[in-house]
């Protein structure tokens, strides 16, 4: 027996989207109010039923999500953020307190990673140990809320108007990482993978170690480039590239590559406007006049870190 499980903090998850759909549809003033409302809800229903549900079901819920976010339906509310003196006095006043919770989070997902899972009475186990980084990372996010609102002196109802705001700015790319990933995994079952390994048999030389690792790296950052998530392009370029060329061909450790290879994925994240959580939100958050600043200021660190990716699995993987 589990007392916490991964579904615990789905119900969370979706207590807080309902919360506000519901806000949302009491707005009268919300510019695309029922549609908005309607997202929120939708989301939360997926969250809070997603093991309920016949998977079909689920399956029309994110069409009817993806229609609301193609019409332009999912918009912010006219919330009144805090004046920017107002911020500034408070980050002023709390000083580098204010990285306390953020920092416990990292914190408490490394630690809990490594001892939640052993936690139990009898046959009562504290969290399911085949999810514990998640059901960590989720107890450290809770952890650094009842810190920041204890820091900051926050009402009890902040996490939800200043959260929902928040989300609200987000809109719909949130949910784009979780469709993306999907979008891989329908990829891989379509056979993408062996096409992909055609062509790059018979674009490069791949008798050689180094092409092979060459190809892997490249291709997990191109693909990402173009799916906007790494999860998307990791099934597909894996299953094409990494395992017929470099383990079954070359003899690489499997593990090395895949690690290293979703690294290089990341690195595709920084460079595309389709990673648009990542990359175009926080322009839009940061009030830049340049909506793709972020990616200019990130496009030579994920270079550079491409080029070291290659580096690294090259000398690694066929040596351990």
């Amino acid at each position: 027996m589990k007392l916490i499980s991964v579904e615990t903090f789905y119900v969370l998850i979706g207590a807080v989207f309902a919360s506000m759909a519901l806000r949302i549809a009491a707005d009268r003033s919300h510019g695309a109010r029922w549609g908005s409302a309607l997202f929120w809800g939708l989301l939360a229903v997926t969250y809070l039923g997603g093991k309920l549900l016949p998977p079909v079901v689920v399956g029309y819920l994110v069409l009817v999500l993806v229609g609301l976010a193609a019409t332009r339906q999912v918009r912010s509310s006219a919330e009144r953020a805090p004046a920017r003196e107002e911020r500034a006095a408070s980050a002023e006043r709390l000083g580098n307190r204010l990285l306390w919770p953020a920092l416990l989070v990292p914190l408490c997902t490394v630690l809990g990673t490594f001892f939640l899972g052993k936690i139990h009475v009898g046959d009562v186990w504290l969290i399911d140990s085949r999810q514990e980084t998640l059901l960590a990372l989720g107890s450290g996010a809770l952890l650094a809320l009842v810190v920041a609102m204890r820091v900051t002196g926050a009402p009890l109802r902040a996490p939800l108007e200043e959260g929902g705001r928040l989300l609200q700015a987000i809109g719909w790319a949130l949910v784009l990482p979780q469709l993306l990933a999907a979008l891989g995994g329908i990829f891989a079952q379509a056979g993408v993978g062996p096409v992909v390994a055609d062509l790059v048999a018979r674009v490069l030389p791949m008798q050689f170690p180094f092409v092979a690792v060459a190809a892997y790296c490249l291709g997990m950052a191109l693909f990402t480039v173009c799916l906007g998530n790494a999860f998307a392009a990791f099934p597909v370029i894996t299953l094409g590239i990494g395992l017929p060329l470099i383990v079954q061909q070359h003899h690489g450790n499997v593990a090395i590559m895949a690690g290293v290879g979703m690294l290089s994925g990341y690195c595709g994240t920084l460079l595309t406007p389709m990673a648009a959580n990542f990359n175009l939100v926080p322009a839009m958050l940061l009030e830049l006049k340049d909506k793709n600043a972020v990616i200019r200021a990130q496009v030579p660190i994920g270079l550079a870190v491409l080029a070291a990716n290659i580096l690294i699995m090259y000398f690694c993987v066929y040596r351990f």
